[in-house]
């Protein structure tokens, strides 16, 4: 037995491959394989096997697929193998023998190649390893994001080998055997520049140079066309190597540039107009700049190329000019973004912006990207702290050129008064030099402008907490946002300045800290500082005090270094506007908001509130996670809270007020004519705008976007004693709850159930009671639904509510009718009906009459099941739902079926099935041919009813 995941996903027996079935079906294998041996949830595996939101009865298909995917096994005989696929409470387990998994003895085989003494011997086992793959991994399966992950990370590590076997080639000499295999892989993964560079080398070393330099170009070009970037440096570098003619067989490295020492001072020029000769004399060349133009004066002269260098070096120069601030100590993790700044750096004459909020590391990533890439800049750096957040304000521009120039050796005497001259001759002395610039603390595009080197070889780091937007306009830079850390890597920034030993006696502590911090670079270090002059402190003393909301910012400042001190220095440099939005931010409850949501917050309007928003982002004190959704750090949101501390209340009241506003929208979209709670409570100020939802999917989308929202709203109303806000924003999800109402929401309608009592509300109490109280049938506490549901009716004709009444006495029926009361049941259903048609409610009238009909089918009373279902079907239009509909004419072919009817009752289950089945209702058509097939052995039903199934166990 084998199990195959470096392909399509199968399981090979001594018979042949196993029937798996549909997609969704080997995506299951294949997770349970990924972990073999580990136990995986059923959330885990629910990620896997769909990409959207997944449908109801997604446990209950998964359940199908285990004990299918079980019995499979069990009839290959899998135990005699070691294999197992067992259950472990809500989790599922695959025990299976590491050595019968494709992808396991991949790694056997490539652990085998790296222990080889010899080349020879090292292809052998590259060979072997590659020989296991037999097509893209995971092929036919239904790949959700985790699966598609799994499938990219084997893939990569398949082309890691390959491009390990090509350079194993080499050191053999058989290059043509690496190009040949190098060609293939490189023809369908054009844009893997690892590759083309490796085939680069490989054709070159193979005497075919010319097939080499054009692949460069062509990759160059693909690169620029698909992805709109230059190449890396790995292409780079193998372009220079096979240009200088290096017949090396190694890996390529970095391709040195010109060493070019600091610029003397030049002797003494006297001015003199232009003429034929100007060039002949080096005194008066020596005033010029390479473009030919006389530093403080205007007019033509003779081509550069006829003159003499402007600043000709010495002989026996020191090394170049470095202007860095040392290396940031205790520095970690920030792969990627080095990796990023790597990729940006590699284009001609580019500008890198590090880009991200106050505190997050902007200058620490660029120093040390710099200090690790010193060989690429022979020609010097350079460093500008350009003090764009200060309170001592920004240098001069002149200053800055003044400092570069004197660096690169021009004579104080020499260097122009201007500031356009000292730029010009700053990009002359860089021309066809590798220089690295940092512009530290950038406030705005123009600055950074006036300061670019001039040479293509030249990089500009530049570092901002704006965005900087007309600087990727005007010059193509290329941004590098930063973030804030991961809890590991901010675990990792303690024990730098702490030491391993004291964070690893307190490791649940010291991650604790990371998260407190917001994963903040800043303010990590500053609680290191703080934890590092009091050794007797406990990580776990300093995590308690920072869990203060209250205090955390004042425990995050230490002398004259702290998160508000950072965040302070942003915020002077905004508008009004923008401030006042930010403060108001800083009450939000919630996790997230959109335009509306900070409209409502700071009473404008969501037009002038996207406005704001943008400007914060800018100045990354916002960050827009999807379009038109922002979020807020929890830093910034404490300093943020802390702007006008005044404005709590009326700023709570007014997102709290808009939430209603957009629920009752969603509510009213997604289910019209059946809102329960329409009544605004006191003082109810309605939003500028409200946000209006075009179909009921997007309405249920909004609801499950902001299920946590809502709720941190709620619970907000209710500490600031606003209880008719709290049940109203709870209850107004009902849409929601209805449609996913396994989905954990007792503890909330507790919330506003505790609300509605608190706030002595009858209508409130009966209404969330309704609710509840079926939510708890649905899980399966039907007598605990039904004490709650006793009290509901009671509370609504109390508070003169009938059809809060009629809605109460329909659930209360369900739950009775469940606990075998038919009678009693009965009984209220039709109480239910008759105050629907007094207060003229047809749609909840059609619920009330659905319900009786099953309860008199129950009770082997036909005719009035027949008779209820008739009704409730003339109560509604042809376009009442499919769902409703399919269930009423399922009703009415049983009923006829029990009445002798035989041809009517088949007629009308076949009636039921169709229209469930245009429409999309898988469970309805299983339940409608179910029923036809008991009566009729046509074969078309079966075939329809295997079908809905397969659809409902496989695609739903």
């Amino acid at each position: 037995m084998e199990f195959r995941l470096l392909g399509t996903v199968s399981v090979e027996t001594l018979t042949g491959p196993l029937p798996l079935g549909p997609a969704k079906r080997r995506s299951l294998l294949a997770a349970l394989l990924l972990s073999a041996n580990t136990p995986v949830s059923v959330a885990r595996l629910t990620d896997s096997l769909w990409d959207d939101a997944p449908p109801l009865q997604a446990r209950g298909v998964i359940q199908g697929h285990v004990s299918r995917l079980r019995a499979l096994l069990v009839g290959a005989d899998a135990e005699a193998y070691g294999v197992e696929l067992a259950t472990l409470g809500d989790a599922y387990v695959l025990r299976v023998p590491e050595t019968l998994i494709d992808a396991q003895r991949f790694e056997e085989l490539l652990m085998l190649a790296r222990e080889q003494r010899g080349p020879a011997d090292t292809v052998l086992m590259l060979k072997e390893a590659l020989s296991v793959w037999q097509g893209p991994a995971l092929s036919g399966a239904f790949t959700g994001p985790p699966l598609r992950a799994a499938a990219h990370s084997l893939e990569e590590s398949r082309l890691a080998t390959v491009e390990q076997l090509a350079r194993t080639y080499g050191v053999l000499g058989e290059h043509h055997r690496a190009a040949a295999l190098l060609a293939a892989e490189t023809a369908a993964h054009p844009l893997r520049e690892s590759l083309a560079a490796e085939l680069m080398l490989a054709l070159y070393r193979a005497g075919r140079q010319s097939e080499a330099l054009d692949r460069f170009h062509r990759t160059r070009r693909l690169l620029a066309d698909e992805l709109g970037i230059d190449p890396g440096h790995e292409l780079a570098d193998a372009y220079a190597l096979i240009l200088r003619g290096d017949p090396g067989s190694g890996e390529p490295g970095p391709v040195p540039g010109p060493v070019t020492a600091p610029v003397p001072d030049p002797p003494p020029a006297q001015a003199s107009a232009p003429g034929p000769d100007r060039t002949a004399d080096p005194a008066r060349a020596a005033a010029q700049d390479p473009a030919g133009v006389a530093v403080g004066a205007v007019g033509p002269t003779a081509p550069a190329a006829a003159s003499p260098a402007p600043y000709p070096p010495h002989p026996g120069e020191p090394l170049p000019v470095d202007l860095l601030p040392r290396a940031p100590r205790g520095f970690h993790g920030r792969a990627a973004e080095l990796a990023a700044l790597t990729r940006a750096a590699a284009g001609e004459a580019p500008v890198c912006l590090v880009t991200g909020p106050a505190g997050v590391g902007k200058t620490a990533l660029a120093l040390q990207w710099a200090h690790r890439s010193g060989a690429l800049f022979p020609d010097g750096r350079l460093f500008a702290d350009l003090r764009g957040f200060s309170d001592a304000g920004e240098p001069a521009l002149i200053d800055v050129l003044r400092e570069f120039l004197l660096a690169l050796g021009v004579a104080p005497r020499r260097v122009p008064e201007s500031t356009p001259a000292a730029a010009a001759l700053f990009r002359s002395l860089t021309d066809r030099r590798r220089v690295l610039v940092i512009l530290d603390n950038a406030r705005d595009s123009a600055t950074v402008r006036a300061l670019l080197p001039g040479g293509s070889d030249c990089v500009t780091l530049v570092t901002s907490r704006h965005r900087l937007e007309g600087l990727i306009a005007s010059d193509a830079a290329r941004p590098v946002p930063l973030d804030t850390l991961e809890a590991d890597d901010g675990t990792a920034l303690l024990a730098g300045v702490l030491g391993e030993e004291r964070v690893l006696a307190e490791p649940v502590a010291a991650r604790r800290l990371a998260e407190l911090c917001g994963g903040l670079p800043l303010a990590l270090r500053v609680t290191a500082a703080r934890l590092a002059g009091r050794p007797r402190w406990t990580l776990a003393a300093l995590a308690d005090e920072l869990a203060d909301e209250q205090g955390r910012l004042a425990y995050l400042d230490v002398d004259d270094t702290g998160v508000a001190a950072a965040l302070r220095l942003t915020v002077q440099h905004l508008p009004p506007d923008a401030v006042h939005q930010l403060a108001r931010l800083g009450h939000h409850p919630g996790g997230h908001f959109d335009p509306y949501a900070a409209a409502a917050l700071a009473g404008t309007d969501p037009v002038a509130a996207a406005a704001a928003l943008e400007r914060l982002a800018a100045a990354h004190l916002v960050a827009e996670t999807a379009p038109g959704r922002w979020i807020l750090h929890d830093l910034v949101r404490l300093y943020a809270r802390g702007l006008d501390p005044e404005s709590a209340h009326e700023a709570l009241t007014g997102v709290l007020d808009h939430c209603i506003a957009t629920a009752l929208a969603a509510a009213d979209t997604a289910e019209p004519g059946g809102e329960p709670c329409f009544v605004l409570p006191d003082g109810y100020r309605r939003p500028a705008a409200v946000r209006d939802f075009a179909d009921r999917a997007e309405a249920m989308r909004w609801l499950a976007a902001e299920r946590e929202n809502l709720a941190l709203a709620a619970v907000a109303a209710r500490e600031a004693g606003l209880e008719d806000r709290t049940w109203r924003i709870i209850l107004l999800q009902w849409p929601q709850v209805v449609w996913r109402v396994r989905d954990n929401w007792t503890p909330l309608l507790e919330l506003a159930l505790d609300s509605a009592r608190a706030g002595k509300d009858a209508y409130a109490e009966s209404r969330v009671l309704t609710l509840l109280g079926w939510v708890l049938t649905e899980e399966g506490r039907t007598a605990e639904a039904a004490a709650l549901l006793e009290r509901s009716p009671v509370l609504a004709r109390e508070a003169g509510d009938p059809m809060g009444e009629a809605t109460a006495l329909i659930n209360l029926a369900v739950v009775q009718a469940e606990l075998g009361e038919l009678p009693a049941a009965s009984e209220n259903c039709t109480r239910a009906v008759a105050l629907c048609r007094e207060e003229g409610d047809r749609h909840t009238e059609m619920l009330g009459l659905q319900h009786l009909a099953r309860m008199r089918l129950t009770a082997r009373r036909p005719q009035e099941a027949l008779d209820c279902a008739l009704a409730a079907l003339d109560l509604g239009p042809e376009h009442e739902e499919a769902v409703r509909r399919s269930l009423l004419l399922a009703i009415c072919g049983e009923a006829r079926l029990a009445l002798g009817e035989e041809e009517d009752g088949i007629r009308l289950l076949d009636r039921a099935a169709r229209e469930a089945e245009q429409a999309g209702y898988d469970d309805g058509a299983v339940r409608a041919l179910e029923a036809l097939s008991r009566v009729s052995a046509r074969a078309e039903y079966r075939r329809r009813y295997d079908e809905a199934l397969r659809r409902l166990t496989a695609e739903s």
